[in-house]
């Protein structure tokens, strides 16, 4: 996952200043695809405009954590271009990023939606490289108002969610209108799975998803028993978060990891039974341990990369994801996580051996 890291970490020492640099270094570690934000808002009313973006953090090292300035095209070809030439694979999705026009609260219907993602894939067509796109994700993480507002907490408006009519309307219309123009795999990544109206869902017609793209982390199993045990509730702008994190996290792991590793596999088996009873792929992109973490003081790597190895290898496993990513830390900003190149190649090479689903 390079998110929206790809066009805004761009200063000197933030991981993405040198595509061709940090390319290089995603294939030497065995990954063929990789997710990133393609700013659909933004490019519908004026792709070649420096953009200044608001940052939606100050504690995590996803993107920019000051205001910050991007321009998307012609980069986003040009990333694409890179991409192709190593055989990268390159999924499409949005985080919505606000800026300061404000612009994603203008997207006031699916059919908008929809038409704002036929722009980008007709510039990426019209550049002869729509064979690299992989998928496109219309929303990351539907339909958390972080990332959609423009769908939910509008003035008093209870929000709406995954599965809700409104918002199942909503993801069937706009997906329509990608599909007029681009036979392309195409879906609404979720948190997790809707466990608690499981029924609903597997009784509800899904035919619009071509793949499911679920999130999954072992801290969010047996009700956020991890987070609740460290004290952690997802601070965007103070440590204080991290000092928990500092605190407790490392040694509550550590004092019974298969306790822990147990509960990722049953969410990762859940998924794959889940997979089946939709007849429908996964492709998971952020997974597998914690949410969030980073380079920082007295913070150990060792059982983050333990808990992401175990599921990387518990859904390569199972036969039902067509693509699976090795943890949302998969980017160079994570330095802990990056240069240990040997865990990158033996976990990609187990996943390029998994038996995927059976095409549709």
């Amino acid at each position: 996952m390079w998110d929206f890291s790809w066009l805004e970490r761009r200063w000197p020492g933030a991981g993405y200043e040198d595509w061709d640099r940090a390319l290089d270094e995603l294939a030497e570690r065995g990954y063929d695809a990789v997710r990133i934000d393609a700013y659909p808002h933004l490019h519908a009313i004026d792709a070649e405009r420096e953009w200044e973006i608001l940052p939606c953090w100050n504690q995590q090292v996803w993107g920019s954590p000051a205001r910050n300035r991007v321009t998307l095209q012609p980069a986003l070809i040009q990333f694409l271009e890179k991409c192709a030439a190593r055989k990268i694979r390159v999924g499409l999705s949005s985080w919505y990023q606000d800026d300061s026009t404000h612009a994603r609260q203008l997207i006031s219907t699916p059919e908008v939606h929809g038409r704002q993602w036929v722009g980008v894939l007709r510039s990426i067509a019209d550049a002869g490289l729509l064979e690299t796109v992989l998928f496109v994700d219309l929303c990351n993480e539907w339909p958390f108002a972080c990332w959609a507002p423009f769908f939910n907490y509008r003035g008093e408006e209870q929000a709406d969610g995954f599965i809700s009519v409104r918002s199942r309307d909503w993801m069937r219309r706009s997906i329509a209108v990608v599909k007029e123009e681009f036979d392309l795999p195409s879906t609404f990544s979720i948190v997790g799975l809707p466990r608690d109206e499981m029924k609903n869902v597997l009784t509800s017609d899904w035919d619009y998803l071509d793949f499911w793209e679920p999130h999954l982390w072992m801290v969010h199993a047996n009700g956020d028993e991890f987070n609740r045990r460290i004290g952690y509730s997802y601070p965007r702008w103070d440590s204080s978060g991290y000092e928990n994190i500092v605190s407790v996290a490392g040694p509550i792991y550590a004092s019974n990891p298969d306790y822990w590793l147990g509960l990722l596999s049953e969410q990762v088996l859940e998924a794959a039974r889940f997979s089946e009873q939709v007849n429908r792929p996964l492709i998971t992109t952020e997974c597998w341990g914690i949410v969030d973490y980073k380079d920082w003081p007295l913070l150990d790597w060792g059982w983050v990369k333990d808990l992401c190895a175990h599921g990387t290898e518990s859904a390569s496993a199972t036969g039902r994801w067509a693509a699976i990513a090795t943890s949302n830390f998969c980017g160079p900003q994570f330095v802990g996580m990056w240069r240990d190149v040997e865990w990158h190649q033996r976990l990609t090479a187990k996943i390029r051996r998994a038996a995927i689903p059976a095409k549709q």
